[in-house]
């Protein structure tokens, strides 16, 4: 989610405010607020709260059954019937720049501006802080936050110690899961990091990221499940 010299993590600039990740980490948190840019948002949120049949929420359900539910802040994502209105078929993978208790003190912080729909700790704990349903505030693209879900990982970029084993296996197993479930290939094109989002000014995961062995474990996570599924 941040570059490689403590990059930013922000909203796509339709989505509302921008923050960066060292001002939020570091500085405290900050958000500019462009008034269009809000206006337009919550006209947009405003439309589709009258217009489309919203599905059936119950607090603190999961989308991922093996995760703990800790909701990040509302003001951190709107609210969205997907895949009925928006198609998913992207994971965008993030490097929190810091620890999973600190990604999830800034994503339950309204003044951030930004959260990813689950976090994955060290020793493989997963949180899911957005429903799957909803467009959450990741990626820095509107089109790609409508589209995508965001997996954080506690960490730093140039500490390749952080991505521990554990930590691939277990983003891997819920990764290969959101595949699965909307129906896309597990693959680098449908799988792909923070830095590869058009407009983006991040680069994490990362040059430390091992893409080769994650992308192994999703392989390998993705046939098992398949094999249950068929069973």
């Amino acid at each position: 989610m941040g570059t490689e010299s403590r990059g930013t993590h922000r909203r796509g600039s339709a989505d509302g405010p921008k923050a960066t990740r060292r001002a939020v980490l570091i500085g405290g948190a900050a958000a500019v607020v462009g008034g269009g840019v809000m206006a337009r948002e919550e006209l947009s949120w405003v439309w589709r709260k009258v217009s489309v049949g919203r599905k059936p929420r119950k607090e603190g359900e999961l989308d991922y059954i093996p995760a703990q539910w800790v909701a990040a802040s509302s003001a951190n994502w709107r609210m969205a019937d997907r895949p009925d209105d928006y198609r998913v078929d992207r994971v965008v993978i993030h490097v929190v720049q810091g620890s999973y208790a600190v990604a999830l003190k800034v994503f339950k912080d309204p003044g951030h501006g930004a959260a990813a729909h689950y976090v994955v700790r060290k020793d493989g704990h997963v949180a899911q802080m957005i429903r799957e349903l909803d467009v959450a505030y990741h990626a820095g693209n509107r089109g790609y936050n409508e589209r995508s879900i965001g997996i954080e990982h506690e960490g730093f970029v140039e500490k390749p110690e952080d991505f521990t084993d554990t930590m691939y296996r277990s983003s891997a197993r819920l990764a290969a899961d959101i595949c699965h479930r909307y129906g896309f290939p597990a693959d680098r094109e449908h799988i792909v990091g923070h830095v590869e989002v058009p407009g983006t000014d991040h680069t994490d995961p990362g040059k430390n990221w091992d893409w080769d062995r994650y992308m192994g474990f999703v392989r390998e996570e993705y046939a098992r499940q398949a094999t249950a599924r068929a069973e």
